[in-house]
């Protein structure tokens, strides 16, 4: 799912302003997130089992940790401290963000 995501964005024009792929596929993810549990507390619309497949399974598969932590670490490595905390501060206002956008779109 990560994969299909990074190859099908990765021409978008926020790359060349230097925005990473994990941080993308992540406010994706934090936006689908947001979308179907605001349709699903609104409209009734999911079952509590296709609820948690699609956010758990399905998009938990598609933002993952793991490539933020490795980007992160990399970042590190290469001693760009500000670069790091900068992308850590960018994951978790933006994914929260997006989150809250697509509860509100939901809604």
């Amino acid at each position: 799912m990560r994969h299909l995501v990074a190859v099908s964005t990765q021409r978008w024009p926020c790359y060349a302003a230097g925005l990473s792929m994990p941080l993308t596929v992540n406010l994706i993810g934090c936006l689908a997130v947001g979308l179907l549990t605001g349709l699903a507390q609104s409209r009734d619309l999911l079952t509590p089992g296709l609820r948690l497949f699609l956010v758990v399974g399905l998009l938990g598969g598609l933002t993952t940790i793991s490539a933020f932590g490795l980007e992160i670490f990399g970042i590190l490595r290469g001693a760009e401290i500000f670069k790091a905390f900068a992308s850590v501060v960018a994951h978790l206002v933006l994914g929260l963000a997006a989150v809250a956008v697509g509860f509100w779109v939901g809604r």
